[in-house]
């Protein structure tokens, strides 16, 4: 029986079915305005972006221009692309304009949509960045649909991991920007880091469009953007710290091996605090805000005494701490414990204690979005996360419809009692598709679940095919009966590389079988019969341009459009899931593999009781019941309700993963907010002239507090510190005052007292001033300012990071740690604003003149940190090392540090992570 919703849905349609219908009126006519463009030569066509930009000049608003600019990407994108847009993909592109989320199928041509919001927000001048997964999508969607921007008359730029600032300004200057979501974050924190405007590379963040936007705004924003460099020595400091260590007793401190933990009893604190007071490095609880930083410097000395044995967790060689891999028991040469573990461990073992790396900026992908002014996405697959995007981004998420019917068949999961029973059923699938002639893919959820089904294929009799050489796909298949027979198969796990992007579109032809770990759209669809073009790429090469390779190319598309007819005969795609995903996009994402712009398909997962997901539901209820009602081995159950019940199981655990995001970007707000501040004022400074005025509001503020510190408003005159105050005038401003004379005079006051110092102070400074040139002193002043101000910036980071840790135990008293976290960092930062006056003036009031004008100071060498979510591997690793050009493959001595994910230096083609770096 239908609810009333349900009844009310099918007469009135669904609120998206609405949403779409109010679009056609635009659809018609941007169609009504084809006949007359398609008669218009190339310069007319072009000429008609200079039109359009004079409108805007004259105040026309960029929704008055939609319906021609439409209509003009649309006739430019036949003539360079020979690709039509469809109406659904008209409706996608005005979705997008409206900062929206287009949810479209994959093989709906999300990368043409884009064009469409692009070319007409690219209008205004103001830069429109397209944001990709990878570097490869960025410099193939670049490259492609330059092609219609250019066109058009517009620049198009495409920013790389590599280049250097004076290529990416050029790159960012331009209309129409490709990135990747790394690469526009970090250069947002580095752009924070610069001296001078003319330095900065961005010019703003106008609007924005996110292809893949689940997948960078949800999956890879569960974790910040982080650059971090080298600090000052605090070896001392760890060494001091570790020395106590030894002297707490077991009651101090509460050790949990199994969940690697240990943490200090009050008696434990206690004690600590004492010796910590003795020795004159705390005032006061070993908790309270300032104190910060030697809480975490005793958890880490506590931890590497009492939870990291030597010879097990790590060995001591050649005098450095060497991490022992728990799995394989192998040193891990390079690697090291993040957060001072690895100094405490050092210290511990009296070797000689590394510099540490700490942060210098950070921000997550949820803040640095947010400050676009306009920010839209696309996918495959957003409805599931449609609260989030509404309550973190404010993006509505619209579904677009189809351009043809999905055919595809999803079939109810199979719920076998083991695994064993599971993997056998799907090999029986993968022989049955493959002597039918039909492409298969299957879908796993990690690297080891992909890896046991190869060698379950390979006990099967098939063959893993080796894809080290680029061209390689291209022999797999030639398309007839006796190839199709031969049993091979292809593993991708997937690192979005260009080759796995070779090797999956050829996926759809006939009696392809491959294996894909979490493989979602990702910019590349799986065709039937093949890609054609990435066919004739990789056969043809760099054959010249003649009737020789007209012949060819006409022949490989000949050969593609057969292979797709006995694809589509042997019933499309078969896409095959091994485990039900904690989230149901990804699950969605793989089915939507199948199935593209109408085509036959079909999709289904196997399930065991021994799968994660199913364990949550309590295996030994089900197995026995499953055992009762007579479920014989092999045998699987199949039913419509099971579908259900995982879809609830799903929900939960997808509300739990949204509620800890949602959780985590609250603590984060709390530092953006002052990180926003901090580069705002930054900015500001940088653009003006001098900062004399902001130096004198400096100087002035630190008088009126030490005058209020030491000579309070309601004390008599007998209790005024007047030799306190004396000396804290001679500290910060180098300056012997006669501030006990001056008090002593009759009837003077508290204020007459300030005014008097700054009269005397500024005369004092103006003289400083007098030795240098106006303009050197413009340029000293900026320098120890903005300086000043990083330094201490870097320094509240750590600080901020270190209260986190600890703010947790806040709760133990019935405190909110959220609202603890907020007042402490606000006290923090006030703190900051107090030590940035009284840094700066002093430096100034004690400069001297030099025969040049001093440099501003490098931040030094920097590297950029973004810790996969999925596999805890940092993406960035290495980031900031030797220059590329600078590296003899013949001499690893060269290389410098070497990013996980890079090609090897040695040229072997293979990821450096897989060759030298490869773990011994």
């Amino acid at each position: 029986m239908l609810g009333l919703g349900k009844i009310a849905g099918k007469i009135f349609g669904t609120a998206n079915e609405r949403t779409v219908r109010s679009y056609q009126s635009k659809v018609d006519a941007i169609n009504a305005l084809e006949p007359e463009l398609k008669d218009l030569t190339d310069e007319q066509l072009r000429a008609r972006t200079v039109d359009f930009r004079q409108q805007i000049e004259n105040g026309a608003s960029l929704d008055d221009l939609l319906i021609p600019a439409f209509a003009t990407v649309r006739e430019a994108a036949k003539r360079t692309l020979g690709q039509r847009h469809f109406d659904v993909q008209l409706i996608g592109g005005m979705v997008l304009h409206e900062g929206r989320i287009s949810e479209m199928k994959t093989g709906e041509g999300k990368t043409l949509v884009a064009t469409l919001p692009v070319y007409l927000n690219a209008l205004s001048g103001k830069g429109v960045h397209v944001v990709t997964v990878n570097d490869y999508l960025a410099s193939r969607d670049a490259g492609w649909m330059g092609q219609v921007y250019r066109f058009l008359g517009l620049s198009v730029g495409v920013i790389l991991h590599g280049l250097n600032d004076d290529e990416r300004q050029a790159a960012y200057a331009c209309d129409v920007t490709y990135a990747t979501n790394n690469e526009l974050g970090f250069d947002y924190l580095r752009d924070n880091m610069k001296y001078e405007l003319n330095q900065m590379v961005q010019r703003g963040h106008d609007f924005a469009i996110v292809d893949e936007v689940d997948s960078i705004l949800v999956d890879e924003a569960r974790t910040p953007l982080i650059i971090s460099g080298p600090v000052e020595d605090r070896s001392e400091l760890y060494t001091t710290v570790d020395n106590y260590i030894p002297k707490l007793t077991e009651e101090h401190f509460e050790l949990d091996e199994k969940q690697r933990t240990v943490i200090l009893t009050e008696s434990g604190t206690e004690a600590m605090e004492q010796m910590l007071a003795d020795a004159g490095l705390i005032k006061g609880s070993l908790y309270d805000v300032e104190n910060v930083t030697y809480v975490h410097h005793v958890n880490q000395a506590l931890r590497a005494h009492k939870l990291f044995l030597r010879d097990r967790d790590y060995i001591v060689r050649n005098n450095q701490v060497m991490i022992i891999d728990e799995f394989t028991g192998r040193m891990m040469e390079g690697r090291r414990y993040s957060e001072g573990l690895h100094q405490a461990l050092e210290a511990k073992e009296r070797v000689p204690i590394q510099p540490e790396n700490v942060t210098l900026a950070s921000i997550t992908f949820q803040n640095y979005f947010r400050l676009y002014e306009k920010l839209a996405g696309m996918t495959g697959t957003a409805l599931t996360e449609a609260a989030e995007f509404a309550d973190i981004y404010g993006l509505d998420v619209v579904e677009i419809p189809t351009n043809q019917p999905i055919s595809r068949a999803d079939e109810d999961d199979e719920v076998y009692r083991t695994e064993d029973e599971k993997f056998n059923a799907i090999i029986s699938l993968v022989d049955d598709c493959k002597q039918r002639g039909q492409p298969i893919l299957v879908g796993t959820t990690s690297i080891d679940k992909s890896e046991r089904l190869a060698e379950l294929l390979k006990s099967a009799g098939y063959r893993q095919k080796n894809f080290d050489d680029a061209n390689a796909f291209s022999e797999l298949y030639d398309g007839d009966q006796g190839r199709r027979d031969e049993k091979v198969f292809a593993v991708l796990n997937a690192r979005y590389h260009e080759q796995e992007a070779q090797i999956i579109t050829q996926a759809g032809i006939p009696g392809a079988v491959t294996i894909a770990t979490n493989m979602a759209g990702r910019g590349t669809d799986i065709q039937l019969g093949g890609n054609a073009d990435m066919r004739i790429a990789n056969e043809l090469g760099d054959m010249e341009d003649g009737a020789e390779r007209r012949r060819k190319e006409d022949e490989i598309r000949a050969d593609v459009e057969r292979l797709k007819q006995v694809a589509l005969e042997a019933g499309g795609l078969c896409v095959v899931g091994t485990e039900r995903h904690e989230s149901r996009r990804i699950d969605n994402q793989l089915r939507g593999r199948s199935g593209r712009q109408g085509d036959p398909g079909r999709s289904r997962f196997y399930l065991s009781l021994q799968d994660d997901l199913m364990r949550i539901f309590g295996t030994d209820r089900m197995d026995s019941m499953l055992q009762k009602l007579g479920l014989q081995e092999g045998e699987a159950i199949v039913h419509p309700w099971i579908n259900k019940a995982l879809e609830k199981a799903q929900q939960k655990v997808e509300a739990r993963n949204f509620d800890i995001r949602k959780n985590l970007l609250k603590f984060d707000d709390v530092m953006n907010d002052q990180r926003k501040a901090i580069f705002e004022q930054r900015i500001e400074l940088m653009h003006g002239e001098g900062v004399a005025e902001t130096i004198a509001d400096m100087r002035h503020h630190i008088i009126d507090d030490l005058v209020d510190a030491h000579m309070p408003e309601k004390a008599y005159a007998e209790q005024w510190d007047t030799d306190g105050l004396k000396a804290k005038i001679q500290e910060v401003f180098a300056l012997e005052l006669p501030v006990g004379d001056w008090a002593a005079e009759e009837g003077i006051a508290q204020e007459d007292m300030a005014e008097r110092l700054r009269e005397t102070i500024d005369k004092a400074f103006a003289r400083k001033a007098a030795e240098f040139s106006p303009e050197i002193m413009r340029r000293i002043e900026k320098a120890v300012l903005l300086q000043t101000l990083d330094h201490l910036w870097r320094d509240h980071i750590v600080q901020l990071e270190q209260l986190r840790q600890v703010i947790g135990f806040r709760g133990y008293g019935q405190r909110d740690p959220l609202n603890e976290y907020k007042t402490e960092a606000f006290a923090l930062f006030e703190s900051l604003l107090d030590r940035l006056r009284e840094a700066v003036t002093a430096q100034l009031m004690r400069v001297e003149l030099v025969q040049e004008p001093p440099e501003l100071e490098p931040v030094g060498e920097m590297e950029g940190h973004h810790i996969d979510p999925f596999t805890g591997e940092d993406d960035m690793q290495g980031e900031g090392g030797v220059a590329t050009a600078d590296r003899d493959p013949n001499n690893p001595a060269s290389w410098g540090r070497v990013g996980r994910n890079e090609p090897c230096p040695c040229g072997s083609g293979k990821k450096y992570k897989h060759c030298h770096g490869r773990f011994a």
